[in-house]
């Protein structure tokens, strides 16, 4: 009798944990299969990635290319850091006096380029990181030379430069009279209230210092109303630095109540309808670009497979059914707007796409040219305490919030949306820009270049049409050529709207000319038989041979 009662009870809690067993899977098959959607297992493997390097004999023919072509590739190296040396003589002096004091200029020097030609290159070829002015769609470095600006200041410039420099020195004129009082407001936030409501769709506002605070907190926000500590987001979105958004290298902490699922999965989809734990959903519109793929950089072409394409409709269509499913389970759908936000249309991804979000987070260009992030929500999630437990608040505050500066930085950038001259920018955004990668597209095929782009608007990214262990190359020669580039290289190149057809065309020149002196001097030399798997197998086995 008493074993018949055990094997009862065994069999009742098996049956009760058949449930929680089958959500387990569920949310394993949700996951992206590679190593942005399993962020435990990228760490782990990012520490068994043995630290080596090319030696110069070895730097110029990884890709088992002749002799010949590896003393041409030598040669132009050199060529080239001499031209460097010399040409940005005094923006590269200065960057070596700040590089021992500036830990981000160690980090970005070290990470241009994929590690293990990262020590051979730095000491041939040195990049600056100085500029002393800008006008038009053009930088200017310590030593005069211009250059066209394809960095975006990593979003923040989408109108142009001369019109973020006007938003604060109307900000200036402005906020003067107050200066730096903090704690009170400046009347202009009134204005600023007024036109963020009216462009999110909200009902109140929030003011931080960056797009990461504001993300911060509203999925703080979130978590607080639902009573539920899951957060969703997607495989390779960026959300900010901050350890809940950043699973994987880079984050000493893995996200303990973070799931990391497939952008535009049913079964992710799947995940959120029959989970009861989740209380937000973070969505990044630019992931529409790459879905499921880390932000691109060059130190990571490795064999040059890097994915980029945009399907607008499709992407449309995940948005609106991510927003009934979260609907229908009471999940805040976030929109992290902080880099796309009044790139894509006056009113961001929700005008854009046409989905209403439950909280927007916006920053970067909405500051005017000063630092800045926001927080738009309905009144019933924005409410930060509750009126029947006074002590059960959340609290979010920072000393710098809604300094008079930004604010009125703010308003002058809110303002200028609505001049006719900048309404004309979007006019026919997505169809003049469109129209430019295929023109872009087609003078590359002509050119015999092995480079293709890919577009999210102004929003652009350079992808290859043959493997290569020299692709990160490209980079230095857009350089040379007279383009400015981020620290990333040719993973983005975000163009500003002020971009005109004439400037558009001189750029597309430049990065052509770029291309065939890249071509010229070897680096695109390629064996027939030289594939991407070939080439991630051969660095698999180096790290072996490193390792062990």
């Amino acid at each position: 009798m008493d074993e018949t009662l055990t094997l009862s009870a065994l069999a009742l809690g098996a049956l009760a944990l058949l449930p929680a067993a089958k959500r387990r899977i569920e949310l394993s098959r949700a996951k992206h299969r590679s190593l942005a959607g399993h962020s435990r297992m990228a760490k782990r493997l990012a520490r068994w990635v043995p630290g080596y390097a090319y030696d110069e004999a070895q730097f110029f023919g990884v890709d088992g290319a002749p002799a010949d072509v590896a003393a041409q590739r030598k040669a132009a190296l050199q060529r080239l850091g001499a031209e460097f040396d010399t040409r940005f003589a005094k923006t590269l002096a200065a960057t070596e006096q700040a590089r021992d004091a500036i830990s981000d200029l160690k980090f970005t020097g070290r990470y241009r380029v994929p590690f293990q030609f990262s020590p051979v290159l730095r000491e041939h070829l040195k990049v600056g990181a100085f500029l002393q002015a800008s006008s038009g769609v053009h930088v200017e470095d310590l030593d005069g030379n211009r250059l066209m600006d394809l960095t975006g200041s990593y979003g923040v410039n989408v109108l142009g430069y001369d019109a973020y420099k006007a938003c604060i020195d109307e900000a200036v004129a402005a906020a003067r009279e107050l200066g730096p009082v903090l704690g009170a407001y400046h009347p202009c936030v009134l204005d600023v209230l007024d036109r963020l409501k009216a462009i999110s769709g909200q009902d109140e506002v929030s003011f931080h210092m960056s797009g990461t605070e504001a993300v911060m907190q509203a999925v703080r926000l979130a978590r607080y109303h639902t009573k539920k500590k899951r957060l969703v987001r997607f495989a390779g979105a960026y959300h900010g630095w901050w350890e809940d958004v950043q699973p994987g290298p880079g984050n000493p902490l893995p996200p303990r109540e973070t799931f990391t699922l497939q952008d535009m999965a049913e079964r992710s989809l799947k995940v959120l309808a029959t989970r009861r734990d989740i209380a937000c959903v973070l969505v990044n519109p630019l992931q529409a670009l790459h879905p499921n793929v880390n932000a691109p950089g060059d130190s990571s072409l490795i064999d040059g497979s890097r994915r980029a394409a945009y399907d607008r409709e499709a992407y449309t269509a995940w948005l609106k059914r991510l927003r009934e499913v979260c609907t229908a389970r009471g999940i805040v759908l976030i929109f992290d707007e902080v880099f796309v936000g009044f790139r894509l249309a006056p009113g961001g991804a929700q005008q854009y796409f046409g989905v209403k979000a439950d909280l927007v987070t916006y920053g970067k260009t909405l500051g005017g040219g000063l630092p800045v992030g926001v927080v738009c929500g309905p009144r019933a999630l924005m409410q930060r305490y509750r009126d029947d437990r006074p002590a059960d608040i959340c609290f979010a505050r920072g000393t710098f919030n809604a300094h008079p500066y930004v604010v009125a930085a703010m308003a002058a950038f809110l303002k200028r949306l609505e001049r006719p001259e900048v309404k004309a920018l979007y006019d026919g955004l997505d169809e003049r820009w469109n129209a430019r990668c295929a023109q872009f597209n087609a003078r590359l095929q002509a050119a015999g270049a092995p480079v293709r782009m890919a577009n999210l608007s102004t929003i652009w990214t350079v992808t290859y049409t043959q493997p290569g262990r020299y692709h990160w190359m490209l980079q230095f020669y857009l350089r040379k050529h007279g383009l400015a580039l981020s620290w990333v290289g040719t993973g983005r190149l975000i163009f500003s709207l002020n971009y005109g057809d004439a400037e558009f065309a001189e750029a597309m020149d430049r990065f052509v000319a770029a291309c065939d002196e890249m071509r010229a001097d070897g680096w695109w030399w390629t064996a027939p038989e030289l594939t991407g798997k070939a080439i991630r197998r051969g660095v698999f086995r180096e790290m072996l041979s490193h390792k062990f």
